[in-house]
């Protein structure tokens, strides 16, 4: 589960017609000496500096290949299980904390992950400006923030403008898979994706979670409590 960045609504001057949630400086967090040794060394290799320009997805991996994308990774550890698993696939993961990318940039190193890159900013303009129309597999968009309290439901990320971004995004027969451990907001998801004319349900109302979303360390606490997650899984008519 990603830890949860200062955010705010802000609107968006290139898409004036909807507010959107918006990473911007990151809170003071503790990140260990391996995390921020990853960060020294490994950035240059394995990560992608953002800038408003279009990927070439064969260029960056180095080879041609099915592109998932993943939203929010945190400390990386579901990422790792299934880029090692799906390792004829590539996976871009989008991740705004210095922790979680120096814990995803180890991974990468010690798993010897060629198929993962990092992008290290707001998942929004990453989407709007480098990932291009019809070129992406999957999208991943495991546990993000909740933002419980009724009045911070606007901060969600999981939004009818948004998702119509990924929507594009992703070619035919692409897929967006979404899960939450926090019921108000399963049933948020499951509503906004249903109303994307471009999606379809791949299943009558929640998904069986995949066998290719591994449960987390969290997820099993949680269970042992007596908690319960949904998983969300749409594709592209």
């Amino acid at each position: 589960m990603s830890e949860t960045p200062e955010q705010h609504v802000e609107q968006d001057e290139k898409h004036p017609f909807f507010g959107r949630i918006r990473s911007f400086v990151h809170r003071r967090a503790h990140i260990t000496p391996g995390q921020q040794e990853a960060l020294n060394t490994l950035m240059q290799r394995w990560a992608i500096p953002y800038q408003p320009e279009l990927l070439n997805f064969e260029e960056v991996f180095e080879r041609q290949a099915p592109t998932i994308l993943e939203i929010g990774f945190g400390m990386g550890e579901t990422t790792e299980k299934i880029a090692i698993a799906r390792h004829a696939e590539n996976f871009l993961g989008v991740e705004v904390f210095n922790a979680g990318v120096g814990a995803m940039l180890k991974r990468i190193e010690q798993s010897d992950l060629k198929n993962v890159r990092i992008i290290q900013h707001d998942a929004v303009d990453v989407v709007n400006h480098m990932i291009p129309l019809e070129s992406l597999d999957g999208i991943h968009i495991y546990f993000p923030d909740p933002w419980p309290k009724k009045r911070h439901h606007k901060r969600r990320l999981i939004q009818g403008p948004f998702v119509h971004l990924l929507a594009q995004r992703l070619k035919k027969g692409g897929y967006i898979h979404c899960a939450t451990d926090w019921e108000n907001y399963a049933e948020q998801m499951l509503e906004v994706l249903s109303a994307e004319p471009l999606l379809q349900n791949t299943a009558n109302g929640f998904a069986p979670k995949p066998d290719y979303r591994p449960q987390t360390k969290f997820e099993t606490r949680g269970f042992r409590l007596g908690h319960s997650s949904w998983d969300v899984v749409f594709k592209k008519a």
